[in-house]
């Protein structure tokens, strides 16, 4: 079971699969501009979905280990705020290219904390409820592969427009 947990977690991430683009392909080369550009006010921008995708890793990791809530990198849970491109023709600051580059490093540094703790998982606990949810670690583990696909469809999306 770990082994086909981490091909799904890394076909959903970083490895070729048959369902096309997954999230780091998504992002790869994308600019701080792009982005951060807003659909719509009130809807989340590319930068936001990376940061939101590196916290649900983050959770599972945490609930994999035991860990207690409160360690993720950045203060607060599942979204921030992030920079807005001004569509009135002004631009991000030089600064926000680092702060781009840093938070797709920590999207890449959450991924790389799961599938450490997926395969130091004890297989005989894959079956068992996660406390405080519904379903089995396995079907967590599952949970945040899908969560990285579907933010990866809406991130093709949202470049598009």
């Amino acid at each position: 079971m770990t082994r086909e947990l981490l091909a799904s977690l890394d076909e959903a991430f970083d490895r070729r699969s048959w369902h096309g683009t997954n999230l780091r392909g998504s992002i790869r080369g994308l600019d701080p501009a792009t982005a951060a550009r807003r659909p719509k006010p009130g809807r989340h921008n590319i930068w936001e979905l990376v940061v939101h995708a590196a916290y649900w890793k983050y959770d599972v990791r945490r609930r994999l280990t035991g860990e207690k809530p409160g360690s993720f990198a950045l203060a607060g849970s599942n979204f921030w705020r992030r920079p807005t491109l001004k569509l009135e023709g002004r631009g991000l600051s030089p600064g926000h290219a680092k702060e781009w580059k840093r938070d797709v490093a920590l999207l890449g540094a959450e991924h790389k904390r799961l599938r450490a703790a997926v395969e130091a998982f004890p297989k005989s606990r894959w079956g068992r409820t996660v406390p405080g949810k519904p379903g089995t670690f396995a079907w967590m583990v599952r949970g945040v592969a899908a969560h990285d696909l579907y933010h990866a469809g809406q991130i093709q999306l949202l470049k598009r427009f």
